[in-house]
């Protein structure tokens, strides 16, 4: 397969799951700016969204202050904004209509008609519309997709360049959610109990219903919400199909497949081991937002090594 064509493949799940991973993040910290809270923590719910200070210059040089609708028509709308959902999808597009020979027209016309129908939307149609039923058909979309694709695609190179790029970028979006509440971790123990106040279990409650997590919860600790066990479930559980370690198992499966020697498989077990070794009170105890940062980083690491040996050098 040419790397061009393995390039499009894995950028266009990447951006199609890219959509679908920021509807589930603005989902869950819209319902979470809707509970009473303390004055200004609304303010720092939002800022949370932005991770990097390009991100956030960008915001603030558009919109000035952190609030709902202005960083949802952001996240959603934006044309100039490349993570908006608008600009995720038109990109998948792009990489859908460059690569039509090896896909399927269903696949084509599922992607092509996705981007139709929210080129023509406006944030003031999405107001009238509800963000919530807008979010929702997002997400819809962006389940169809992947059902087309798995129902339709030849199970080949193409097939698995596709996954490759969901599975990267589902990691690294389950990471972006969890850090985005980094604030609120606390060490786990009698205090941190003591601490954790009504508003964070509801606030968890929201987040793990965002990923369709919280039926999971329910049934593997069968108690109240705990920051510290949402982070268990959501970066080391393998029965969770947007946990971290299942993503990178995934990754590690596919790079096998496609070479059974090369740098990007050697990082992929590398990142496996880490994680398939870790315990959540030595996560808690190094400082668990240092280790989304640090594990965000090694997934990048593992997608730029993926392009160098099979894709088009970015």
């Amino acid at each position: 397969m040419l790397s061009s064509t393995a390039d499009n493949l894995f950028w266009v799940a990447r951006y199609m799951e890219r959509s679908e991973n920021t509807a589930r993040l603005l989902t869950g910290l819209y319902y979470m700016s809707l509970l009473p809270a303390r004055r200004g923590t609304t303010t720092g719910l939002w800022e949370g969204l932005f991770q990097t200070d390009d991100e956030r210059a960008q915001f603030i040089a558009r919109h000035g202050v952190f609030t709902t609708n202005p960083v949802l028509e952001f996240m959603v709308l934006d044309r100039d904004n490349p993570s908006s959902i608008r600009s995720c999808i038109w990109a998948a597009r792009e990489n859908v209509r460059a690569t039509r020979h090896v896909l399927t027209t269903e696949l084509w016309e599922t992607v092509n008609q996705t981007w139709l129908e929210i080129s023509q939307i406006s944030f003031d149609q999405v107001i009238d519309q509800g963000h919530h039923e807008f979010l929702e058909w997002v997400k819809e979309r962006s389940h169809l997709f992947r059902g087309v694709a798995d129902g339709t695609m030849r199970r080949g190179e193409a097939f698995e360049f596709w996954r490759l790029g969901l599975y990267l970028e589902r990691a690294e979006n389950t990471i972006r959610l969890l850090a985005a509440r980094g604030h609120t971790f606390k060490p786990h123990g009698p205090a941190a109990a003591r601490d954790t106040t009504t508003l964070d279990y509801y606030q968890w409650g929201t987040l793990l219903r965002a990923v369709n997590a919280y039926k999971a919860y329910r049934e593997i600790y069968k108690s109240h919400i705990d920051p510290r066990r949402v982070a268990e479930l959501m970066i080391l559980n393998p029965e969770i199909p947007r946990a971290v370690i299942s993503c990178v198992e995934e990754s590690r499966a596919i790079l096998r497949h496609l070479k059974p020697r090369s740098p990007a498989l050697a990082r992929a077990e590398e990142l496996l081991a880490r994680l398939q070794s870790a315990r959540i009170d030595s996560i808690y105890r190094s400082g668990i937002t240092r280790f989304l940062q640090d594990f965000r980083a090694g997934i990048h690491g593992l997608s730029l090594q993926i392009q160098k040996d099979f894709l088009m050098i970015p």
